[in-house]
């Protein structure tokens, strides 16, 4: 098997170890009263379930990262989105709607032809101690600056929170790759500060993102999901060495598989929006206690998004 297939398949087993875990918490907040202790969530299989699968889907993400370049494995996240469809769907236990197919069908398509132009070594490149620092100054510049009071606060905060996230993969995969080509000490400068760097860049697209979705999902998701592949690509194709493979004709192929998938996760994401407006009226209408929807929301840790089911009744205890 060689590196892009491997990178491929452990793409896919992450995106649906992702897609898994956020049923799982979705289930899980259907039947938890609200105001329920982190005690008792602790005590519950199904919370540790879906623990398990984002942190698995979390560890393959980084083990594809070392097998495929970042032009090919952080687009690919988008397909927990397309998994999310259905599995969403089912758990609130209603069918994919026509705006919902012709997304998937879209994303799909895109990333079909992205996986077709991009280059399929396994990466060997890794950013130096300066070039990591420079990276990290100048996505703090852009975060800093999309952090600014203005007009829009979700669309900038969701970028900024994408842009976070596509940072912390390329640099995950500095760390990954380093680590495993056994190229240097474990305990370099170089790598302490790579380590220091992910963590804060991968907090951070957390924080972002749950700022970006207060005032609505629909917009803030789709540039939130594809931000991150873009900021990733473009410290691939700057300091990594990576290339699209072909010519001229492999160029308009990327450029047509980039907007068939950007045109197929702005359908989704609508589609998502429009499932919460319906949500929220049925919300004012007290029923049973199950969920009336399952939207997708704030990212996982590596950038994956994350299921929540909304319960159409009344909160009885807690704040």
């Amino acid at each position: 098997m060689n590196a892009t297939v491997t990178a491929v398949a452990l793409s896919l087993v992450s995106a649906a170890a992702y897609a898994s875990a956020a049923v799982a918490q979705s289930r899980l907040a259907g039947r938890t009263e609200p105001g329920t202790g982190v005690l008792r969530l602790l005590g519950r299989g199904a919370w540790w379930s879906g623990v398990a699968l984002n942190a698995g889907g979390a560890l393959l993400h980084v083990a594809a990262l070392k097998y495929g370049p970042l032009t090919l494995v952080q687009p690919l996240g988008a397909l927990t989105l397309v998994a999310a469809v259905p599995l969403g769907a089912r758990a609130a236990g209603r069918r994919v709607t026509r705006i919902e197919w012709r997304g998937t069908i879209l994303t799909l398509l895109g990333l079909g032809a992205l996986l077709l132009t991009a280059g399929g070594s396994a990466p060997s490149e890794t950013l130096t101690l300066p070039e990591a620092l420079a990276v990290g100054a100048g996505t703090m510049a852009v975060v800093a600056g999309l952090s600014r009071p203005g007009a829009r606060p979700g669309l900038r905060h969701a970028a900024a929170s994408g842009i976070t996230s596509g940072v912390a993969s390329a640099l995950t995969q500095t760390l990954t790759v380093s680590v495993t080509d056994h190229t240097g000490p474990l305990l370099s400068w170089r790598l302490v500060v790579v380590a220091l760097l992910v963590s804060a860049f991968a907090t951070g697209g957390l924080l972002l993102s749950q700022t970006a979705y207060r005032g609505g999902l629909g917009a803030p998701l789709a540039v939130v999901t594809l931000a991150n592949p873009v900021a990733a690509a473009a410290i691939g194709l700057a300091l990594l060495g990576e290339r699209l493979q072909g010519g001229t004709v492999s160029l308009l192929l990327a450029l047509l598989g980039t907007a068939a998938a950007v045109r197929g996760v702005i359908l989704l994401s609508r589609a998502q929006a429009r499932t919460g407006a319906v949500g929220d009226v049925a919300a004012a209408e007290p029923t049973g206690g199950a969920p009336s929807r399952v939207v997708i929301g704030s990212p996982g840790p590596m950038g994956g998004p994350v299921l929540r089911a909304e319960l159409d009744r009344a909160p009885v205890s807690g704040p």
